[in-house]
């Protein structure tokens, strides 16, 4: 009965991993041609990712250089609006306002920028880019490895999209981020799939 058991649970795993590793490739190569660092032409929103701040008050290396990307998307006039989406779950922790003074420090108008506070994930964040804020065509701005999991869920809620890449440096525990993010790739597959609402 051991040896039974053991058996099923090995090929549990292992059809647990084929799944996992089919979707990921899926995933990256159905959207692979959709990232475009330009933009091939103007959308009604430039839609950045949050990715943490530190105590400080001071944008991450990741955050920062979404910000920075979204910025020259913006001065190139790839569009008129940027769309910062992040948490802002408490009065002490307001990743989309260190976003905005970030890039209006860069030279953004404060008028060019909408804080969407609500976006505690990368579903929520696409998903109420176009539900709640109202752009059916965007340019979503992350790093490249986070980027392909956005495009594929802009895809699945129709919104005509390109990605443009924020991976400007090389970053630390870049390896717990991929595998991470493998994992969220098939969290966010079954959410494509389902889409969710919120509010």
């Amino acid at each position: 009965m051991k040896k039974k058991l053991l058996k099923l649970c090995i090929l549990v795993i292992l059809a647990a991993s084929i799944l996992a590793l089919s979707l990921n490739f899926y995933v990256i190569l159905s959207t692979e041609g959709s990232i475009n660092d330009t933009a091939d032409r103007k959308y009604s929103c430039i839609l950045v990712l949050g990715a943490g701040i530190r105590p400080d008050g001071t944008p991450s290396h990741m955050l920062e250089d979404r910000i920075i990307k979204s910025v020259e998307l913006y001065k190139s006039g790839v569009s008129d609006v940027i769309l910062m989406s992040g948490d802002h779950s408490s009065d002490s922790y307001n990743e989309v306002e260190v976003m905005k003074s970030y890039a209006m420090s860069l030279g953004v108008p404060e008028s060019a920028i909408i804080c969407d506070g609500k976006g505690y994930s990368t579903y929520e964040s696409v998903w109420r880019a176009k539900e709640v804020f109202g752009y059916s065509d965007l340019v979503i701005v992350t790093q490249t490895y986070h980027l392909h999991r956005a495009i594929h869920i802009a895809n699945s809620l129709e919104i005509e999209c390109v990605g443009a890449s924020a991976s400007l440096r090389a970053y630390g525990g870049q390896i717990f981020n991929d595998l991470r993010e493998a994992v969220a790739r098939c969290k966010d597959f079954v959410f494509a799939l389902l889409k969710p609402e919120y509010r």
